[in-house]
């Protein structure tokens, strides 16, 4: 079986995924065989796995970082909010239905066989477990029905690194904060702290991490440097939406809807020195951007009533008929027809039926059937100013409850407006270089300028750059003693 370690956090966004990311490419490189795992995961930012099954995003990225394939097994439990109080709720990669968060809160016990199983299926095949908790093991509120921090630390007998974030501040009443309000079984399972995302100069920070040690009694692990990375991130608390980017020779707006979701699908066009992506919510904000992306939603109806209200869907129409080139995915790509009906009430947005943009010719119909399906080809006969896609390669997956125009092209419509299903529909060699080529070419602009780099090699610079930091963070000796069950 498995050696296991587990990172858990004082609160979101402390830096639990990165940490576990991290050491999952350390212990890689060391020649482990080593997989990621986290029981529960809260995220509209999903991936569809090689059996066509859900999983978080976050588990994605730690399976790269670990050179495996991303396997739902890792990752058996998926919430994706719907509602302020309701999620989705996906066990195995399968949908069970939408609960509202005291249904889940009541049943979350029924899904621990479930939990395990994949955990211990895990633990058969590999040599090493990283497992990530979820927000703070000391959410007093909701630690009777825990199942993703110290109560999956039972579960599995997990040793726990506990990890906070400096750069917010107060690290060491977090650390301390959270050690004292665990119950003392729950406190042996601490082996060490770890103070993340430090800038400055460390000695000055000793005499704290001293004073740390004798209060929660035990060693800190580490003081992890701050570095930007550039890798996928969670959802809400992603830097890529508060960032103020410049506009640069070509501007790309995406919309930032409220329930926005595979934000990620853009992340090819971030690789261009010269291309400026901005998250724009605001009408304000918007500009007269070369391209517009309406990214995929959890609630098409709800978001595109927002879009409407906010002003942004006049503004979008308007940049269409100019021209300007408006590319929707999924969810977006829902939005840009005439119709949307939901009348089963799959997404819970209290509506049946809206007009959409009109944008391109189809209707939308939800079912409570989930389509989610991997997906590759090569596209052919797609119209107009993408024309240059034609022979190119494209691979991604879908996830959607809405059913479009039948049979569906990986790609519709005729210019400037386009849509597709497909999240990571960038993604492959050559096809954002066709996608940015006909707006360089309507700017008199040499695509060259834009100075792109290969995605795929950039991502495991960027692997290799976050362990790198990692280890020199951390106290690896000590690391390797709570992994061995030493202390």
């Amino acid at each position: 079986m498995a050696k296991c370690i587990m990172i858990q956090g004082t609160m979101s966004g402390a830096g639990k995924s990165l940490l576990v990311a991290g050491l999952c490419r350390i212990f890689r490189r060391e020649g482990f065989r080593v997989a990621p795992f986290k029981s529960q995961n809260m995220s509209l930012n999903s991936f569809i796995t090689a059996d066509n099954k859900e999983m978080g995003r976050a588990q994605v990225v730690q399976a790269e970082a670990a050179g495996i394939a991303p396997d739902v097994r890792m990752n058996p439990i998926l919430l994706k909010p719907t509602t302020d109080v309701g999620s989705q709720v996906i066990v195995n990669g399968i949908v069970q239905g939408n609960m509202k968060a005291m249904e889940y809160y009541r049943r979350k016990k029924e899904f621990i066989p479930a939990v395990l199983e994949a955990y211990q299926s895990l633990a058969e095949e590999y040599d090493i477990l990283v497992i990530e908790g979820a927000g703070s093991p000391a959410e007093i509120n909701l630690k009777q029905e825990d199942i993703v921090n110290m109560g999956l630390a039972r579960l599995v007998d997990a040793p726990v690194l506990l990890v906070g974030d400096i750069d917010r501040g107060g690290v060491f009443a977090q650390l301390y904060g959270t050690v004292a309000l665990l119950e003392p079984g729950e406190r042996a399972r601490v082996k060490g702290t770890i103070v993340n995302k430090f800038r400055g100069d460390r000695s000055i920070l000793e005499p704290g991490l001293k004073s740390l040690e004798a209060l929660c009694g035990v060693p800190v692990a580490g003081v992890v440097p701050y570095v930007r990375l550039d890798i996928d991130d969670e959802d809400s608390l992603t830097g890529r939406f508060s960032q103020n980017t410049a506009q640069k020779t070509l501007d790309i707006a995406v919309i930032r809807l409220p329930r926005i979701a595979n934000f990620t699908d853009f992340s090819p066009f971030e690789r261009y020195q010269n291309v400026s992506l901005r998250y724009v919510q605001r009408l304000a904000e918007l500009g007269w951007p070369d391209i517009i992306f309406l990214p995929g939603t959890k609630s098409t109806i709800a978001d595109l009533l927002w879009l409407r209200q906010s002003g942004l869907e006049a503004a979008i129409q308007k940049a269409a008929a100019r021209g300007t080139m408006v590319i929707g995915i999924c969810g977006g790509y829902q939005m840009l027809g005439r119709t949307v009906a939901d009348p089963e009430g799959t997404e819970a947005a209290g509506v049946t039926q809206i007009d959409g943009m009109g944008l391109l010719d189809m209707e939308t119909v939800f079912y409570e059937e989930k389509i989610q399906t991997q997906v590759k080809g090569v596209f052919s006969s797609v119209p107009g100013p993408l024309c240059a896609l034609n022979g190119l390669a494209y691979e991604g997956y879908e996830i959607h409850m809405g059913r479009s125009r039948e049979p569906r092209p990986p790609l519709e419509g005729s210019g400037p407006v386009y849509g597709s299903y497909i999240h990571g529909i960038f993604d492959a060699p050559g096809v954002s270089d066709a996608v940015l080529r006909p707006v360089c070419q309507k700017k008199g602009l040499d695509p060259g300028s834009l100075q792109s780099f290969d995605l795929r090699e950039h991502k495991e610079r960027q692997y290799d750059l976050l362990a790198d930091t990692v280890r020199g963070g951390l106290d690896m000796d000590y690391v390797w003693r709570v992994v061995n069950r030493e202390v």
